[in-house]
């Protein structure tokens, strides 16, 4: 049975932008004090708000960061995306064929409604969703809690357990378990391991999606024909 709702992570899923953003981040975490590698980024904070790395990295130095450390990091991360932000390849057609067989869409993210008008309108892919975005700065608390995709869930007249999540983090596959959904992990960098034992369904391909949310891809291409 198809979904009652898909709910889209953003980034990492939608738009290939991890790679971009833990490069700036290790770079200005190094700069304020704290020596980090890019891995080491990825393994921390993929998934959660940037709130939540300045916590950790005020925990690290045990004293607060410079009032423009967000502000710059903002900054040289949007540059990067203006650069060279793509999307998830294969997303757009797979979000295509959801739309086709008139399952509802939408965003729910760990960044800033700012972060995502700007990275979904880079990609093409803002006119999707429309108005269908929801940030963690909606709710308390934030990944690995539920709390955003329950708060998604009541915005788009669903019950939690007629939707599908779509995420690529062990923070967010977490979440989207807690609240009582499906989660199908996208495990493009090899870690699948991990969102499995999270409870998440993982898949490498985009052009597998569809199929996962039950959609019948052999009828909808023979009768393309």
């Amino acid at each position: 049975m198809n979904p009652a709702l898909v709910i889209f992570d953003c980034d990492g899923v939608l738009v290939d932008s991890e790679a971009i953003s833990n490069q700036i981040m290790a770079e200005t975490i190094t700069a304020s004090g704290v020596p980090i590698s890019y891995e080491e980024c990825r393994a921390r904070f993929v998934g959660g708000t940037l709130q939540r790395v300045i916590d950790t990295v005020e925990d690290w130095l045990d004293k607060p960061l410079p009032e423009t450390w967000r502000a710059d990091f903002e900054a040289k991360r949007n540059a990067a995306f203006q650069e060279g932000l793509q999307p998830i390849a294969g997303v757009a057609r797979a979000i295509e064929t959801i739309r086709e067989n008139r399952i509802p869409i939408c965003v729910a993210s760990s960044g800033s409604l700012d972060k995502m008008d700007l990275t979904l309108g880079l990609t093409g892919l803002k006119p999707y969703f429309g108005e269908a975005i929801f940030s963690a700065s909606m709710v308390e608390r934030g990944k690995p809690y539920p709390d955003l995709f329950l708060h998604t869930a009541e915005q788009m007249g669903q019950l939690p357990q007629t939707c599908i999540v779509v995420e690529d983090s062990l923070l967010g596959t977490t979440a989207g378990i807690a609240a009582g959904m499906r989660v199908v992990a996208y495990a493009a960098e090899g870690e699948e391991e991990a969102l499995t034992a999270a409870g998440g369904q993982t898949f490498t391909k985009m052009a597998e999606l569809p199929g996962l949310l039950g959609i019948d891809i052999r009828v909808r291409e023979g009768a393309a024909d």
